[in-house]
């Protein structure tokens, strides 16, 4: 079961309020201004800021 499109639509980033977005595989949700990762566990994103992390760039 995916994430439910109005629930992303009201979903933001706890740390700078910005809109998050799905990542491709499903497995967290990506700020779309600060970048951080929030997980997405048994279908229920964790949106808690000691939870999330930046992804590595390379």
């Amino acid at each position: 079961m995916a994430i439910c499109e109005e629930l992303l639509e009201i979903l933001v980033c706890p740390l700078c309020k910005a809109p998050v977005s799905l990542r491709p595989d499903e497995n967290a949700l990506q700020c779309e201004r600060c970048r951080r990762l929030y997980p997405i566990r048994q279908d229920i994103p964790v949106m808690l800021v000691e939870e999330s992390w930046l992804e590595e760039q390379g």
